[in-house]
């Protein structure tokens, strides 16, 4: 359940272009204190870590890396006569572990289609019979994440497109693949805030639209997504995950989209990540990386490395607010 365990808050300390806070805190005060702006809680109302028992501290987390950079994938447009060809994985942003591989398989033959559907989504679709239960990555303007095929060898998804002539690289560890290309015209209708980590890291994606509250109508996250009707109607924005988190390591990714077209109101949407210090986590170093669209089109990145709290900490929530940058909307 939402906040049912420690939230913490922690600044950080940083090598970066940008700042970036951390926020650990205790569930019996995450009700007062999400209620107004974590920066605006004077350092007088935190108490002091005592000992590995103490709780509802200010923390001090280091070993933090954060960097920025404008993303350039180097991958040039499929000719648009040449919409599916046989291509070689390239290089991830984060590490892929070494799946066993049978090399290339000449006589296996890959189909797959894209098209625009809505809320500057593409249903993206691929039949490999040859390659049945098989691990891919999927690969598209920055983002990255890992799926498995079906018992008959085929995927079916709907991912949210980051480039109005989006290209969608489908690629098998024994470097068969496909890439399918279509055309997003919806997408300047959208804002976009992506984030990616590898494995069990346990990193989501909160967006708090005009002003709300952690738990209230308008908290947008993992276990309140949303949905693509309301997004398209301009209620309120949605959150997709994507990613087979039962793959050995994967690649995952969690998008939120906001409606600025068709959205009548104006203001604030915060947006914060968020981890919880588990078994699987704690005393780790963990990484992530951010994705945002830009007015222009182009794609920032930002990478984060974050040592994680020792296992005493577990059931806590490390809170970054800075991230992502919030969303101004401008009302009709």
């Amino acid at each position: 359940m939402l906040r049912s365990k420690e939230i913490i808050t922690a600044a950080g300390a940083l090598v970066c272009a940008v700042g970036i806070g951390f926020v650990m805190q205790k569930s019996e005060t995450a009700q007062m204190h999400y209620g107004k702006n974590i920066d605006e809680i004077p350092a007088s109302e935190m108490p002091v870590l005592e000992g590995a028992g103490a709780k509802n501290a200010l923390l001090d987390v280091q070993e933090i890396t954060l960097t920025s950079a404008e993303f350039d994938n180097g991958i040039a447009l499929p000719d648009t006569d040449a919409e599916i060809m046989t291509v070689a994985a390239p290089a991830s942003v984060l590490a892929e572990p070494e799946m066993p591989s049978a090399g290339p398989n000449p006589a296996c033959e890959i189909t797959a289609s894209a098209r625009p559907v809505a809320a500057a989504m593409v249903e993206l679709s691929m039949d490999a019979a040859c390659m049945p239960n098989e691990r891919i990555t999927i690969h598209h303007n920055g983002m990255i994440f890992t799926e498995t095929t079906s018992a008959s060898g085929t995927i079916n998804l709907k991912i949210p497109a980051l480039a109005e002539e989006s290209v969608f690289i489908i690629a098998f560890p024994n470097g068969d693949g496909a890439v399918v290309q279509t055309t997003v015209e919806e997408l300047e209708d959208y804002d976009r805030a992506v984030l990616q980590w590898k494995g069990n890291t346990g990193f989501q994606i909160h967006a708090r639209e005009f002003g709300a509250e952690y738990g209230s109508e308008g908290h947008i996250w993992e276990e309140k997504p949303g949905d693509i009707a309301a997004a398209v109607s301009g209620e309120q924005g949605v959150l997709t995950r994507h990613g087979d988190t039962r793959a050995p390591e994967p690649l995952l990714a969690e998008v939120y989209s906001f409606p600025k077209a068709t959205n009548g109101r104006g203001g604030n949407i915060a947006l914060s990540v968020e981890t919880e210090v588990t078994e699987a986590n704690c005393g780790l170093e963990i990484e992530a990386q951010s994705l945002e669209m830009q007015p222009d089109g182009k794609i920032k990145t930002q990478n984060l490395t974050l040592a994680v709290p020792d296992c005493d900490a577990k059931g806590s929530f490390l809170v970054l607010n800075n991230l992502l940058q919030d969303l101004k909307v401008a009302g009709k």
